[in-house]
């Protein structure tokens, strides 16, 4: 009987596939790089095909190329992906326009204030657990309805990233309740179960997918997908979920109280609980399995801002990495010699929800040079990290323990950065690969091969980030500054958002 699982993520950037053994062990991996459209300012897309599914063939057939197992050897297989998304599709199951990405894409701002003046924000966050923001779909779903007719009048179905690879793979339309979520108001908080109550506001409730859990099995591989991945027909596939939340079960955050934070393009954060607790600035969503909840959070541009740094500094220099800008950025103090960077590049998501925000750096003087903006892009990212732990933190669902995970775990500098700023130890796991990992898991789970508990034997600690205490009273004031900095000049910052718009 085949014992092995495929995990596949499709991130924002690039798209990730490992595959391994019952026990956890990785025996492949394959990764594809890929462009993020942005037509305009505020807009962020993907095309479904040329990216999603493209990426999703090409992953199964550079595995499936390994030597060591076949494609009847795999057991089961998942798939993540960035969200939550928008993606409109014809009677035929066909794409009508690019994918609307999650937060990062600010186009339905219009939308955003016009339902929470007609619903109420009291009423909004008592229903969907969190606020109207960039991040929901409601609004995106609105906007296309309003702002591209012609296509909302062949539009059938409305799904998102996860959705139409499962789709594509399965023939199934099924979405997990933690992304769901975010289709808010078309999700009940409390039961985790599809409403129609804002219908009349909204169209399309009609078109969305059937509601599971991630671990459960959405269908198996179809003919046309296994001779297009080279997988076998009949294959499991599971519902599957959003990255974030396959990124934290990869390093085994799922008992109440634990929290991933994730280094990424963006920056995430996953709170398990098992109470419908509301916490103002962040979303409830459902979590991987029943009776379970999480408590999610997310920056705009995090791992982003240092890629726009280092192509902006490289000149003609182009090995420049970020390995050279984080070595730089370490022979300078904390602080940064007076500087204080808003990495708010894309507007931002929580706890602020301002899709208007822009970034800021304060301070500059000529005696400032490469390594102190560097050393404050980290800072920065690191107090918005800060802002969303103590939003996320509360008496009655403390934060029992943080874990580290994603690309941005490869510097030590940074994971350093942030303890230090937040005052909390982070513990960092042996294995970073991140959601694809946390998929073949899911995939294990929805064979029956393995119980959610043995993620504990697949998700060893390496060691733990310790925050050093002598460097407490220097960021406390600089923590004061940054939030002082985003309420004296967000005004100016909305003025050039929308001069930036024109």
């Amino acid at each position: 009987m085949p014992e092995l699982f495929l995990g596949i993520d499709i991130g924002t950037a690039s798209s990730k596939a490992v595959v391994t053994d019952i026990a956890g062990s990785v025996l492949e991996t394959a990764t594809v790089q890929h462009e993020t459209s942005r037509p305009r300012p505020g807009w962020h897309e993907h095309d479904a095909d040329q990216i999603w599914w493209s990426d999703t063939v090409s992953l199964c057939q550079a595995v499936l190329r390994s030597s060591r197992f076949k494609a009847r050897d795999i057991a089961g297989l998942a798939v993540s992906a960035i969200g939550p998304c928008l993606l409109p599709l014809d009677s035929h199951d066909r794409p009508l326009r690019p994918g609307i990405l999650y937060g990062v894409d600010t186009r339905a701002a219009k939308q955003v204030a016009s339902l929470t003046e007609q619903i109420g924000s009291a009423e909004v966050g008592a229903w969907s657990g969190m606020q109207f923001s960039s991040q929901a779909i409601g609004p995106k779903i609105l906007w296309l309805h309003e702002e591209e007719p012609e296509v909302w009048s062949s539009t059938r179905r409305l799904t998102t990233a996860s959705s139409y690879i499962v789709l594509k793979l399965t023939g199934e339309h099924v979405i997990d309740r933690h992304t769901a979520a975010h289709s808010m108001p078309f999700m009940d908080a409390h039961s985790l179960e599809w409403d129609d109550r804002y219908a009349d506001l909204i169209p399309g409730f009609e078109m969305l997918p059937r509601l599971g859990w991630p671990a459960e099995v959405a269908g198996t591989v179809t003919s046309e997908a296994a001779e297009a991945t080279g997988l076998s027909v009949g294959t499991p596939v599971a519902v599957g979920t959003v990255d974030a939340a396959s990124e934290a079960l990869s390093v085994g955050v799922r008992e109440p109280g634990d929290l991933m934070i994730m280094y990424g393009s963006t920056m995430f954060f996953i709170l398990v609980t098992t109470d419908v607790t509301t916490v103002p600035g962040a979303w409830l969503v459902g979590g991987l399995e029943p009776g379970q909840y999480n408590v999610a959070a997310g920056m705009a541009a995090t791992g982003s801002i240092t890629d726009w740094f280092r192509e902006l500094t490289a000149g003609s220099d182009r090995d420049l990495g970020h390995e050279a800008l984080f070595t730089e950025a370490a022979t300078v103090a904390p602080g940064s010699e007076g500087l204080t960077m808003l990495p708010y590049f894309e507007g931002e998501r929580t706890p602020i929800n301002d899709p208007d925000a822009a970034g800021v750096m304060l301070g500059l003087t000529l005696r400032h040079g490469r390594s102190h903006i560097m050393r404050a892009i980290l800072e920065g990212v690191a107090y918005g990290a800060r802002h969303n732990l103590s939003t996320l933190t509360t008496d009655s669902m403390p934060i029992r323990r943080l874990v580290a995970v994603g690309g941005g775990t490869t510097s030590d500098l940074w994971m350093q950065i942030v303890s230090d700023v937040s005052a909390m130890p982070q513990e960092v796991p042996e294995e970073r690969i991140g959601a694809s990992y946390g998929d073949a898991f899911i995939a294990a789970v929805a064979t029956g091969r393995v119980q959610t508990q043995a993620i504990k034997s697949w998700a060893t600690i390496d060691r733990i980030i310790e925050p050093d205490p002598s460097v407490a009273e220097a960021y406390d004031r600089g923590f004061d500054r940054y939030l002082r900095l985003y309420e004296q000049t967000k005004d100016l910052q909305h003025e050039a958002s929308a001069r930036s718009r024109e």
